[in-house]
C-alpha cells in the first residue's frame, strides 16, 4: 500500500512541460490542491490526497514501488525506465504533452533508413528505447549517452546521428539537423501502482481515475444541436465527426423534421457546419462540454 497511511498519493512532474498540465487535470477532476510548506508536497483540501512533485524520471519508480498510487508521466520516460522488475500499469493516455523521439543526422548523409547508421555512433538521452529500436531494425551501432545538448553531437564530431525528442523541429533546424525516422511516439499517460491502496481508499482511487477519464473525454468534445429533415438523417450522422448514436426528438408541429443532439469527440470545424447546412440542417448550435462521464 502507499506509504502515506490514510491518504492517496499522486506523483507529478515538479517542473517541465507536463507540470502545469498535470495540475490542470487534477484541478479539473475536482481536487482542490494547495501548496504545502515545500515544493515537494501539495495537499488536496477536499479529499485525503497528496500530490508529490518530483523529477519526471522518478515518477515511474515511485508508482511501481507503491510510494505513490497514481502518477502522470510522459510515455517516453516510462518506456525508458522499464526493466525486469515490477512496472506501473498504464491506466489511460491523457492526450497532452505529445512529442516524438526521432533519429536525426546532418543533411549530407545519404539516408536509406536506420541501416544508414550501421556501425556508427548515435548520441541520445534515451539509450534503452534506442537500443530496443535498433535491435528491432537489425542495426548494430554505438549508443552514446548524453544528459543534455544532444543536438550538438554531430557538429562536435561526437556522433553521426542523434536520437532525441522533437516537438516542433525548431531545435533540430537550429543545429543544422534533419529529422529522419521515428523511434517512439509519446504523450502523457496516467499510471497506477501494482500495489493496491488501503481498502478504505480503493473507492476514492477508482473515482479519481474515472473523473480524469471524464475530463480527457470532454477535452475538445462538443455538444451539437440542430434541426434536421428526417430524410437527411443518414447524411447528417455521417458528417458529424466522432459522434456516437445521436438523440433524435420530434419537433412540435413538424412531421418531416426532428431535433438532433449529438456529442462529437472530434473537432467541429466551420466546414463541418457548412456540410450540415448543405444537406438541410438548420439552427445548428455547437457548445463546449465542461464535464462528461
Amino acid at each position: 500500500m502507499s506509504t502515506a497511511q490514510g491518504r492517496l498519493r499522486i506523483a507529478i512532474q515538479k517542473s517541465g512541460r507536463l507540470a502545469d498540465r498535470s495540475l490542470d487535470l487534477i484541478r479539473d477532476a475536482g481536487l482542490k490542491w494547495v501548496k504545502g510548506h515545500n515544493e515537494l508536497l501539495y495537499r488536496v483540501e477536499n479529499y485525503p490526497i497528496d500530490l508529490i512533485r518530483v523529477r519526471d524520471d522518478d515518477i515511474p519508480t515511485f508508482v511501481a514501488d507503491g510510494v505513490c498510487d497514481l502518477g502522470i508521466v510522459g510515455e517516453n520516460v516510462l518506456e525508458e525506465g522499464r526493466n525486469g522488475g515490477p512496472n506501473a500499469e498504464v491506466v489511460m493516455p491523457l492526450g497532452f504533452g505529445r512529442c516524438t523521439l526521432k533519429l536525426a543526422t546532418l543533411p549530407g548523409i545519404d539516408w536509406q533508413g536506420p541501416q544508414s547508421l550501421q556501425g556508427q555512433r548515435i548520441a541520445t538521452s534515451y539509450p534503452n528505447i534506442l537500443k530496443r529500436y535498433l535491435a528491432g531494425e537489425g542495426v548494430k551501432a554505438d549508443v552514446v549517452l548524453m544528459r543534455g545538448a544532444v543536438e550538438v553531437a554531430p557538429r562536435m564530431k561526437l556522433a553521426t546521428g542523434i536520437c532525441d525528442l522533437v516537438s516542433t523541429g525548431a531545435t533540430l533546424e537550429a543545429n543544422g539537423l534533419v529529422a529522419r525516422d521515428t523511434v517512439f511516439e509519446s504523450q502523457a499517460v496516467l499510471i497506477k501502482s501494482p500495489t493496491p491502496p488501503e481498502a478504505e481508499l480503493a473507492d476514492l482511487l477508482d473515482s479519481i481515475m474515472e473523473r480524469m477519464s471524464g475530463v480527457i473525454a470532454s477535452s475538445g468534445a462538443k455538444y451539437v444541436m440542430m434541426n434536421a429533415p428526417r430524410s437527411a438523417l443518414d447524411d447528417i450522422i455521417a458528417i458529424l465527426p466522432g459522434a456516437g448514436s445521436p438523440t433524435i426528438m420530434p419537433l412540435a408541429g413538424r412531421d418531416d423534421a426532428v431535433a438532433l443532439h449529438a456529442v462529437c469527440q472530434e473537432a467541429v470545424f466551420w466546414e463541418t457546419l457548412e456540410k450540415l447546412k448543405a444537406v438541410g440542417a438548420s439552427a445548428i448550435l455547437v457548445l463546449p462540454i465542461e464535464k462528461m462521464m
